[in-house]
């Protein structure tokens, strides 16, 4: 479902598969070669969602803002796993939300950074590039391997394009990537 609100249509980009039951409302722009899965709520109706390209929003994932204070962004190649919660915060590029987790408004997570499933990571939390965070309320675990975060997120965003595929190629057969 993707519908028009305040003047503000959903932009898709090429390539970007979005599950029959999702809901993609108002002044979102996702970029090319993502996939938008079952159950999924992108409600850019208070404020604006920017996802890049690559970017896979996995099965009940919601994404809301706050109205004139707070946006998300999310980078390139960016995974956010089922059931997550991100609420105007700022995800960068190679970062992985693990199942259940969330993300609070202002919060930003820093490139190639991890945040274990089921964490809360609180408003304006700050975390930097690279490191993993987990709990609740989320705090810092360790620094992860840049090479090894970014090389783990860009198999799992293939992976979820390949998955993709598989719902739009009439055929059934596997997908060049």
């Amino acid at each position: 479902m993707i519908i028009p609100l305040r003047g503000f249509t959903p932009q898709i980009g090429e390539g970007t598969f979005i599950a029959p039951n999702a809901s993609i409302i108002g002044d979102v722009v996702v970029g090319r070669d993502c996939s938008i899965w079952f159950n999924t709520v992108l409600r850019g109706d208070v404020n604006s969602i920017r996802i890049g390209d690559r970017v896979n929003i996995q099965d009940g994932t919601v994404l809301h803002t706050l109205y004139q204070k707070s946006t998300i962004e999310i980078g390139d190649d960016v995974s956010v796993g089922h059931n997550v919660t991100l609420h105007g915060c700022h995800i960068r590029p190679f970062a992985l939300i693990g199942m259940g987790a969330v993300v609070m408004d202002d919060a930003v997570v820093g490139e190639g950074a991890l945040v274990a499933a089921g964490s809360v990571v609180l408003s304006r939390t700050q975390i930097g590039p690279n490191e993993l965070w987990g709990g609740a309320p989320a705090k810092f675990i360790k620094m992860v391997d840049p090479q090894q975060a970014r090389e783990l997120n860009i198999k799992i965003a293939r992976n979820y394009l390949m998955y993709s595929r598989w719902y739009t190629d009439p055929e059934g057969s596997e997908p060049q990537l």
